[in-house]
């Protein structure tokens, strides 16, 4: 089983997702899809990142827009960073999610906000931007609106949070594969190695119990 916590408001997250469903498809690996907030993970146990947004050093940030150019160049989009609104409150956008997960409709939801936020330049977090993501997915506005103010959806997404700080994850994208923990986009060549290794045992065990 492959999990991948994620939270929109992260541009190597956009990435990640999208090797992510690659992979899953190439593979026929399902993939458990685990929304989360990455702001109270920044503020329980990785508040060096606002730090990094005030104070970080100038050569370094220049190389962060260079590095996520060259990452969205190779994935072939467009990636805006950063955009206007930044950063973004994904709090009902990652609710959502949640909501969604239970009509089968996560993904594509998900995909519409990442680029909705990193590549079209909306805030993600505005009811009218949300509404129009509904509209794109066929999902009725009304229904989500009611349903990311629900307590179970509130209480799923905390618990997705609690559950990667418990588990060792800060920041997003964060996968697992069974217990190893993988972070970031450019981890994913590992998280295939992973998987193809996954794969391969549970043939050996299945050939040796046939």
């Amino acid at each position: 089983m492959v999990e991948f916590f994620f939270d929109c408001s992260s541009p190597w997250t956009w990435l990640g997702f999208r090797n992510m469903q690659r992979t899953s498809e190439a593979k026929g690996i399902p993939v458990r899809w685990r929304p989360f907030l990455l702001g109270a993970v920044f503020n329980t146990v990785n508040p060096s990142v606002y730090e990094f947004r005030e104070r970080g050093v100038p050569a370094k940030k220049a190389y962060l827009k260079k590095d996520l150019a060259d990452w969205a160049r190779a994935d072939d989009i467009v990636l805006l960073y950063p955009p206007t609104v930044f950063p973004v409150n994904t709090v009902k956008v990652m609710r959502g999610c949640i909501l969604l997960d239970s009509f089968g409709l996560l993904v594509p939801f998900a995909a519409a906000a990442f680029k909705a936020y990193w590549t079209d330049d909306q805030d993600i977090g505005d009811d009218r931007v949300l509404r129009s993501l509904c509209e794109r997915i066929g999902f009725d506005p009304t229904v989500f609106f009611d349903g990311i103010e629900s307590p179970g959806v509130k209480q799923q997404l905390r618990a997705n949070t609690d559950e990667l700080m418990a588990r060792g994850g800060f920041g997003s994208p964060t996968i697992f594969v069974g217990d190893d923990m993988y972070f970031g986009n450019d981890r994913m060549p590992l998280v295939i190695r992973a998987l193809e290794g996954h794969q391969e045992s549970q043939a050996a065990t299945k050939g040796a119990k046939e």
